[in-house]
């Protein structure tokens, strides 16, 4: 196995390109520990040509922890679901893999996903790694981006690192949909228990590397102890600091690529595409990350 760097900025090597081997079937330890390793170099790995259906997709994805329910699923009624509870149905296909239409619910909540953010942060334990593998792309628009959360915080001035080490956020799927106009009413009675805001850490430090990240996302709402107001107006200023072009790598999808991406250390957004005239399947296996990033309190 080989890895190539994708793009530099100004902090090292980000996004890697992965040559010699075959995800789809079992994994010896040091293969997996390769990974992992690289992992923690790039934080974000693109591994073409794997052909993985969804019990393989899982199956390699165990190899790095325990799987989360996918939230999407968590929310749907089970005869509206595609596809199993711990595979995230990021695609514009009903369940009988039909497009959407302009005005469908899922559609229109799925465009959260063009907002920047890290999978997951709405949980009190957030995801380590998302999995992300592609079935059919489409001709043209559907990118991935990807933000190196490390060297957007290697590059803040020495007053804001020391003004923002401290400090705690609070992150709710609500907050992230509100941005493209829905309320917490949208999500129905059964889900609201769903939408309890919860805390973390604005600085994050990895467990293995002890590099220093920012930990955004569009589910940030507040900031505990600051006016919300000022508290959006601060991140949205730190998010446009964070995605400077500088920090980003996008990724061209072909069929059958798989990327991984380490939520506690970057950031990511879907590009737009022509959803109603093309078919875009992905399938993501998310892994539940290691533990909180801050005790959990009463949000405010």
């Amino acid at each position: 196995m080989k890895i190539a760097p994708l793009t530099r900025n100004p902090s090292g090597d980000f996004a890697g390109d992965v040559t010699g081997i075959d995800l789809t079937r079992p994994l010896t330890a040091d293969q997996v520990a390769a990974i992992e390793a690289g992992m923690d170099r790039f934080a974000v790995l693109v591994f073409h040509g794997q052909h993985f259906d969804d019990d393989t997709q899982l199956a390699f994805s165990r190899n790095f922890g325990e799987l989360e329910i996918s939230s999407g699923g968590e929310m749907s009624k089970p005869e509206d679901r595609r596809l199993k509870l711990e595979m995230a149905d990021i695609s514009n296909l009903d369940r009988d893999n039909r497009v959407r239409t302009a005005d469908d619910r899922v559609r229109l909540g799925a465009l959260g996903n063009r907002l920047w953010h890290s999978d997951a942060s709405f949980r009190a334990i957030p995801a380590k790694y998302s999995l992300l593998s592609a079935r059919i792309v489409p001709g043209s628009g559907g990118n991935t981006e990807f933000a190196d959360m490390r060297a957007a915080y290697d590059a803040l001035d020495d007053a804001t690192r020391a003004e923002i080490e401290d400090l705690v956020t609070e992150h709710s799927n609500a907050y992230s949909r509100e941005v493209i106009g829905f309320t917490k009413d949208d999500y129905g009675a059964r889900n609201q228990d769903k939408l309890h805001p919860v805390r973390h850490r604005l600085v994050r430090t990895h467990p293995v590397t002890g590099r220093k990240s920012l930990y955004l996302s569009a589910h940030i709402g507040t900031i505990v102890g600051w006016p919300m107001p000022e508290a959006r107006a601060f991140i949205r200023d730190l998010t446009e600091h964070a995605t400077q072009r500088c920090f980003v790598h996008a990724h061209v999808w072909r069929p059958w690529d798989l990327v991984i991406w380490d939520n506690r250390t970057t950031m990511h957004r879907a590009r737009r595409y022509d959803d109603q005239r093309e078919i875009r399947d992905m399938r993501r296996s998310t892994i539940r990350g290691d533990g909180m990033t801050t005790p959990q309190q009463e949000a405010a």
